[in-house]
């Protein structure tokens, strides 16, 4: 079905409905195999579809769907949430007063000390959103409004040269870090559960959500290895391995007292599936604890951090993309920034 671009005279109003069903057009595209919560899924898009909601009330629901495995939707929902705190300085009242020029200006401003990365998020979600609008809208007459978004002209990527570094820690502070693990004071029924998630993610650089999404029947013992059988990004399967020494108390206790209501090695007080906010939120209280600060202390980092120390040790592109599960070697290349042996060479250039 095909609506007006201006059905409504209330700028906000109408910016949310087209917001609302271009969530649910992407939730309905993104893959949902880690969907953990069938019913709730299809609850979140009926109310979406109905198109009258709020941009906070969009904000509780795109958390709910990302809570129940769909944490790809922030990726496009973000952006363009700044984006309608950003009009609101303008005060619109036509959908039409936004054009290309306008769109310059926020990223401009909006995605300012952002790693190339997620300023090329903001670019594809602002091209994704106004390119849905162009298709789905419709004048009484049959015309259409067509806003025509291509943003060739945004000068805010810096290419290859302009891509930031990676927060990581160096082996020292991951030294620390790890002995923090076992030393920070958790509440009795989170311990060995917390401890099992982060040892896994720092000795193994499996992604947070890699991690939450991993099923009793992925994880196995091999002699004195504990074998995990990850579904990557692309659900792109791949094998990672961790010393059983490692986790064998903390997976054995947390499994005796583990309740969850589905097959997820890992869940919440509640039985459900537990947010990569959270874990993040358990990293920077550890590190927070330590006196280690960086740019980015989130469980992310833990990844950047086991990828720069194995490219150090190995000196193995390969190897690093294959932990990793990177599809493209060239990025894992980054890694390669911060072989500080090899760099010592240019010391000595002069003489």
């Amino acid at each position: 079905m095909r609506y007006e671009l201006d059905f409504t005279s209330n700028f906000n109003r109408t910016y949310c409905f087209w917001l609302s069903l271009f969530v649910r057009n992407k939730l309905t595209t993104l893959s949902n195999i880690h969907v953990a919560n069938k019913e709730k899924f299809a609850q979140i898009l009926q109310i979406l579809i109905r198109g009258d909601k709020t941009i906070d009330e969009l904000k509780t629901l795109v958390k709910e769907a990302r809570n129940i495995g769909l944490s790809g939707i922030n990726t496009y929902f973000n952006p363009l949430s700044k984006l309608y705190e950003f009009l609101q300085s303008f005060g619109p009242a036509s959908m039409k007063e936004i054009d290309e020029e306008l769109l310059i200006d926020f990223l401009a401003s909006y995605t300012s000390g952002l790693s190339d990365a997620s300023k090329k998020n903001h670019r594809i979600a602002l091209l994704n959103f106004f390119s849905y609008i162009d298709k789905q809208n419709e004048n009484s007459d049959g015309s259409s409004y067509q806003f025509k978004i291509e943003l060739k002209n945004w000068a805010g990527l810096g290419g290859k040269s302009g891509t930031k570094l990676p927060a990581h820690m160096n082996k020292e502070e991951i030294d620390k870090f790890l002995k923090a693990i076992d030393e920070y004071e958790f509440s009795a029924d989170t311990i060995y559960r917390n401890k099992l998630i982060i040892k896994m993610i720092i000795y193994t650089g499996i992604r947070v959500s890699e991690m939450l999404n991993l099923k009793l029947r992925d994880i196995y013992k091999e002699e004195d290895l504990y074998i995990l059988q990850v579904r990557g990004k692309g659900n792109k399967p791949r094998i990672a391995m961790i010393k059983a020494k490692i986790i064998e108390n903390d997976l054995q206790n947390w499994l005796n007292m583990r309740c969850c209501n589905d097959d997820y090695l890992v869940c919440n007080k509640k039985g459900n599936r537990l947010t990569q906010a959270y874990v993040s939120r358990i990293v920077e209280n550890i590190l927070i604890s330590i006196g280690i600060r960086k740019e980015k202390n989130g469980a992310h980092m833990l990844r950047h951090s086991f990828a720069t120390l194995l490219y150090q040790k190995h000196h193995d592109l390969v190897l690093v993309q294959e932990a990793l599960g990177h599809a493209d070697i060239n990025t894992s290349r980054i890694y390669t920034h911060f072989d500080k042996q090899r760099l010592k060479a240019t010391t000595n250039l002069m003489g």
